[in-house]
């Protein structure tokens, strides 16, 4: 679902953690899901301990904004709107395919999600440029995290999977798309 929470480990977490202020060791454990939530409660998001696209975008921290089917919210609706289609803020097989249709027309990579490159190719996301597509590479000092098995969210269950085999291109959510793609 393009969210980040509890049991999760890799560089978009790291990147989390940076932001929060607090050890950046990469795994979403406890101590992150209640930095998460006070930074939910002090800026008036819904607070479940579950970093996703509005508290990202609230943080400043486009470049892990990834919008899929399943994914729900401000940053859903703006991107209906964007599209012309119907803006209910839940993402599904109807936002998948107006996605997939402007992926095309713009000849961008068609996978049906919403990523910093696709979002910034948006004249109403401003706040996405061509530094935020860069920040949404992966850093040398999270290289790391590409040889681990590392559980990561399918559906609800976690699974395990190597970042390399997932994910050839060296994006931050390349692993995670490459179990929904």
């Amino acid at each position: 679902m393009s969210i980040l929470k509890q049991g999760m480990s890799g560089a978009p977490v790291k990147r989390l953690q940076e932001k929060l202020g607090i050890d950046a060791d990469g795994i979403f454990g406890s101590g992150t899901k209640q930095a998460v939530m006070d930074y939910q409660k002090a800026n008036n998001l819904a607070v479940d301990g579950i970093a996703g696209p509005d508290t990202f975008s609230e943080m400043g921290l486009q470049e892990l904004v990834l919008l899929r089917v399943g994914s729900r919210g401000a940053a859903v609706k703006k991107l209906q709107k964007s599209l012309g289609i119907s803006a209910d803020g839940i993402y599904g097989n109807g936002t998948k395919q107006a996605v997939i249709d402007y992926q095309k027309a713009n000849k961008l990579e068609t996978d049906g999600m919403a990523g910093p490159t696709t979002l910034a190719s948006m004249d109403d996301f401003s706040d996405f440029t061509k530094e935020t597509v860069a920040r949404a590479e992966i850093k040398a000092d999270e290289e790391h995290f590409d040889g681990e098995d590392m559980p990561e969210i399918k559906g609800s269950e976690p699974v395990k999977g190597s970042v390399v085999a997932a994910a050839p291109k060296k994006s931050l959510w390349g692993k995670v798309k490459g179990w929904f793609s």
